[in-house]
């Protein structure tokens, strides 16, 4: 009885959120564009170098990111806490060019940007403009690496060989495999 009252509990906290999220007179399937902050790595220049190098600065990045966005309990904080950390995100990418013999640096802000469509498994982002947490490599001009910061829908490449391929991280599924409810 236990388990049915925690799984009732969760499906009404998931439904809840996404009446919130969802925007008024739109289908099911419709997702408010201001309930998310993406992230963007952009490479200095499409060398392989400077494409392998941004692909450490990402990992860099979301190991010190996550810790942070887990606290966050709305769009708001994250979009706060990610904001007051710019200095630390700087810090942290220009530790890892500079250990890999890079010198030109990074810069990191938050911008309105445009994504396009993009699909995480049965969760698809609409084209548009988002919030999001910008990290320039040297001149920025290079393929990029993005995804979703906040929530956390997102962060690892499979085998970080920037495809496409994308693995999952949910709070509310790591709550059920630790009821054993999963």
């Amino acid at each position: 009885m236990k388990k049915f009252l925690i799984v009732l509990g969760l499906i009404i906290f998931i439904a809840s959120f996404l009446f919130i999220a969802l925007p008024k007179n739109s289908s099911a399937t419709a997702i408010s564009k201001e309930a998310y902050v993406r992230i963007h790595i952009r490479a200095n220049s499409n060398s392989s170098a400077d494409q392998e190098v941004k692909y450490k600065v990402k990992n860099a990045v979301v190991d010190f990111l996550t810790p942070i966005i887990s606290e966050c309990s709305t769009v708001s904080e994250a979009h706060n806490a990610i904001a007051k950390n710019l200095p630390k995100i700087d810090s942290v990418a220009d530790k890892v060019l500079k250990e890999n013999g890079f010198y030109y640096g990074a810069h990191s802000k938050i911008n309105d940007e445009y994504f396009p469509t993009r699909a995480y498994d049965d969760l698809v982002l609409d084209e548009g403009i988002y919030d999001a947490l910008i990290v320039e490599l040297g001149q920025g001009v290079g393929d990029n690496w993005w995804c979703v910061v906040y929530p956390p829908l997102c962060f690892i490449g499979a085998e970080n060989t920037g495809t496409n391929s994308i693995t999952y991280k949910s709070k509310i599924v790591e709550i059920l495999k630790n009821l054993n409810i999963l």
